[in-house]
């Protein structure tokens, strides 16, 4: 089980790692890469991290995720951490579905991960975007029409919007970062797929105004090819 909603209501047996969240504050990171091998809990990680933070724009829902930590040890390492429970828009990614035999069908699985996170965030983003050239930006990402060029700096752009809507910096949680790249290396297309993944990370990471911090995981170290 890789949802913590699901894992924690339903009450199944889970090693508490909330603490990793005082451990994310404590050290203040802008950008990290947490990588782990396959079945170590990276996605049940990120899932927890998103319920912890994530402002949902609804005060019922907000509640309810905050009932989730009740008895676990970050909800009792005081007010500096909790203060930060609900405290800002999430945009939550993963890159597993990239896995294709193809740069055209990998490339076309990201847009629609990209597209479904869109589509998460615009019941509170689309009203309090001012500019109708975003909206309609916003609308073509969200409904998958939009041109390839525009989902380079996808994750940028949503960072802007929620921004826009919350009147607060994003967390971006990456999972899996690593599965385009090693499958476009072993299928012979990794020079297409480096080149967007350079760009929507170098994007959405290096030079945004709008990033409160972020988190990647997957199970390949970084050595040879600087993508940030």
């Amino acid at each position: 089980t890789d949802d913590f909603k699901e894992l924690i209501q339903k009450k199944y047996y889970y090693v508490d790692k909330t603490l990793w969240i005082k451990e994310l504050i404590d050290r203040g990171i802008k950008v990290g890469l947490f990588t782990r091998p396959r079945r170590f809990g990276k996605t049940l990680n990120l899932s927890m991290l998103r319920y912890f933070f994530e402002d949902s724009g609804d005060a019922q829902i907000n509640e309810e995720n905050r009932r989730l930590f009740d008895g676990l040890a970050i909800a009792e390492a005081g007010e500096k951490y909790t203060a930060h429970m609900q405290g800002y828009p999430v945009i939550a990614l993963t890159l597993k579905s990239a896995k294709q035999a193809s740069f055209e069908y990998a490339f076309t699985m990201l847009k629609e991960s990209i597209a479904k996170e869109f589509a998460r965030h615009e019941d509170a983003v689309i009203p309090a975007l001012e500019n109708e050239e975003d909206r309609k930006k916003y609308g073509d990402l969200r409904g998958r029409t939009a041109a390839d060029a525009e989902y380079y700096t996808a994750i940028a752009f949503l960072s802007d919007c929620l921004r826009e809507a919350y009147g607060k910096k994003s967390i971006i949680l990456l999972d899996e970062y690593d599965v385009p790249l090693e499958n476009a290396y072993y299928r012979g297309f990794y020079d297409e797929m480096i080149d967007f993944i350079r760009s929507l990370f170098e994007s959405a990471l290096k030079t945004n105004p709008n990033l409160e911090f972020a988190v990647i995981t997957g199970c390949l170290r970084i050595s040879r090819e600087s993508i940030f």
